[in-house]
């Protein structure tokens, strides 16, 4: 299987192309890696590839916040330039600038 570059990147806005939420994105898995049952529990109709970068994302809607793992197919960039409120972007990032956060630098052990 060829193996492509992701789209989006670590601390890049996003929104879902289908359902009303949208987040900062703290990790990419080059291909699917979460377990069968949850790629089984979405509906076939909406079910995405496997064969494609999954986000996993700090995300916001009305409701609250979350963690949500999303597929590539699936995400568009978020254009509105205001941050997410998710509580956890600041333990992962340092700051907002320009549309995107900024990754803390991690110490080594």
């Amino acid at each position: 299987m060829d193996m492509r570059e992701a789209r989006y990147g670590l601390g890049q806005v996003v929104k879902h192309r289908m359902f009303p939420f949208r987040g900062v994105i703290f990790d990419v898995d080059a291909e699917f890696s979460n377990t069968e049952d949850w790629w089984l529990a979405i509906p076939e109709p909406v079910r995405p590839r496997k064969d494609q970068p999954y986000y996993h994302l700090l995300a916001e809607n009305e409701q609250g916040f979350y963690i949500a793992y999303v597929s590539e197919q699936n995400l568009l960039p978020d254009d509105t330039g205001e941050p997410v409120g998710h509580p956890k972007t600041s333990q992962l990032f340092s700051r907002f600038e320009g549309g995107s956060y900024q990754l803390r630098p991690h110490s080594a052990h």
